[in-house]
């Protein structure tokens, strides 16, 4: 038996989640409910929860000022988070899971065996998350990047480029250091496509900073400042030459 609270300002959403718990997880058992900052305080202060189902968007502040509350809390996370692109985002940036509402039964049965088995995010990826929340409108300035056997938080500004192998994600870094992810090209340029990342090759991603120069000959390549020379597709050679042009006028 898994103990859980429920943190959930909007009380129709609080009493589906607590609905849908009792009804297809008989293994949790809900200990206590908070609509805000201040009730989750005082329910935590009194009792730690194996898994704690925490909104983002609270009454009176956010799921963060509970946690800040509570540094040292060992309870697992469920993020809830309404439909948002820029939620979707910032939890991608943060390589944090989440439950996105309205969700399906299967949807948070996978959410709860994830909690059963996840590691809990340290301070700086809580950091990620929040400052990509605050700010949404705003280029992210880290990213975290899941490997094999850890996670690693890499400044935006450091990545040269990605590169594809099979499912997962090379990436190369400034400092010549080399991170292989476990996730794919795809993925990563959906997420950075509007902070000048570029995908130029089905197997490559640039960051258009790190250009030096576009060759159109020999098929078409571009020079990068490190001195790797990196293939441009011909569908893409176009779009690399206007974007390149807008960025050096």
């Amino acid at each position: 038996m898994l103990t859980a609270i429920i943190v959930e300002d909007m009380a129709d959403a609080l009493q589906l989640l607590k609905s849908d718990l009792q009804t297809n997880h008989p293994e949790i058992k809900i200990i206590d409910t908070a609509q805000s900052v201040v009730e989750a305080a005082k329910s935590l202060r009194n009792t730690e929860p194996d898994i704690l189902f925490l909104d983002i968007m609270l009454g009176d502040g956010t799921g963060f000022d509970v946690l800040e509350i509570f540094p040292e809390l060992k309870s697992k996370i469920i993020f809830v988070t309404a439909s948002d692109e820029y939620a979707i985002r910032a939890f991608k940036f943060a390589a944090i899971d989440y439950v996105l509402k309205p969700y399906s039964n299967q949807e948070l049965a996978q959410a709860i065996e994830k909690a059963k088995q996840q590691i809990q995010p340290n301070s700086e990826r809580l950091n990620i998350l929040k400052n990509t929340l605050s700010a949404p409108e705003q280029k992210p300035d880290k990213i975290s990047l899941h490997t094999l056997d850890k996670i690693i938080i890499v400044n935006l500004d450091d990545i040269i480029r990605c590169e594809s192998d099979s499912n997962n994600t090379i990436f190369y870094l400034q400092d010549g250091q080399k991170i292989f992810v476990t996730k794919t090209l795809k993925y990563f340029a959906d997420m950075l496509k509007n902070y000048q990342f570029l995908r130029v090759h089905q197997s490559h991603l640039v960051n258009l900073q790190c250009i030096s120069a576009f060759i159109k000959t020999d098929g078409g390549y571009l020079m990068l400042k490190n001195g790797e020379n990196i293939p441009v597709s011909v569908r893409k050679k176009n779009e690399v030459m206007e974007i390149l042009d807008r960025l050096h006028r």
